[in-house]
């Protein structure tokens, strides 16, 4: 399906263009957000290779087009992803993809900030996609889990690594070692989740906090994440020195001339990128 229409988000209306990019991923661009969404509702949006591959496109179609400035990640129906589909693995297909990791995403380095809008379940390989994004929006009925252990398995594609890093060790290993679901308000106390929404509010909340991301430089949204990136686990003179070389390349560049200018003008910057 493709067609524009107008919507509305945060009060302020944008274009909103449909597309399909893959059978169970669709995607939808909402001013400067790309609206990325698993659509397997039968199978609770489980990973299949046709979701991997839906969802590695999107991500290289938001790093490559210019004018998408924020990736939003969410799930059909109600639900966000219960993990990797089972069936397809035993089939033999591949939910990963190579150079971006399981689902095409939890080992992508992408410079454009993520954000997931989780309704219902995140488990497993659901709880790593989320994992995998910048920010996290999560509905009240939400669950989280990393239930590997209890099939004999670890949580691969990244849960081990990532979760540890985001909320205290012992938090972490707690979850990772008893395979506990949690709801949504522990996961905002154990500082997973950013927002918090009633049911069915996830997405418009997570294209509310996007639209005030996107209204930042672009050169400089793509700096924090790069710089935070390095910087994680660095020694502290490594981190500093990368944050300095970052901070004198936006110094040069065009956008921070256009933002001292809107500044003094008091008007809105218009960002080139540049």
């Amino acid at each position: 399906m493709n067609g524009t229409t107008h919507g509305t988000t945060h009060g302020t209306t944008h274009d909103v263009t449909h597309d399909v990019t893959h059978g169970t991923v669709r995607t939808e661009t909402v001013g400067t957000t790309l609206v990325v969404t698993i659509d397997r509702p039968r199978a609770r949006n489980a990973v299949d290779a046709e979701v991997a591959r839906g969802i590695a496109a999107a991500v290289d179609r938001l790093e490559a087009e210019p004018g998408l400035r924020v990736g939003v990640l969410t799930g059909a129906d109600g639900t966000f992803c219960a993990g990797m589909d089972l069936k397809a693995a035993a089939r033999g297909e591949q939910v990963t993809v190579p150079g971006k990791g399981f689902a095409g995403l939890t080992e992508a380095r992408t410079a454009k900030p993520l954000i997931v809008a989780v309704e219902g379940h995140a488990l497993g390989g659901g709880f790593e996609l989320a994992l995998a994004c910048d920010l996290v929006v999560a509905a009240e009925g939400a669950r989280f889990a990393l239930p590997e252990v209890k099939r004999g398995l670890i949580a691969g594609g990244g849960g081990v690594v990532r979760l540890p890093r985001r909320i205290p060790y012992h938090l972490a290993m707690e979850l990772l070692l008893t395979g506990r679901t949690v709801t949504a308000e522990r996961a905002r106390e154990l500082g997973v989740v950013n927002r918090l929404t009633p049911d069915g509010r996830a997405l418009p909340a997570a294209l509310e906090l996007a639209e005030e991301i996107g209204a930042n430089a672009p050169l400089a949204l793509a700096a924090v994440k790069k710089t935070v990136r390095l910087a994680d686990g660095a020694p502290e003179p490594e981190a500093f020195a990368a944050q300095t070389a970052e901070t004198g390349t936006l110094l040069r560049s065009a956008d921070f001339a256009e933002g001292v200018r809107a500044f003094a003008e008091k008007r809105a910057p218009r960002w080139s990128g540049r």
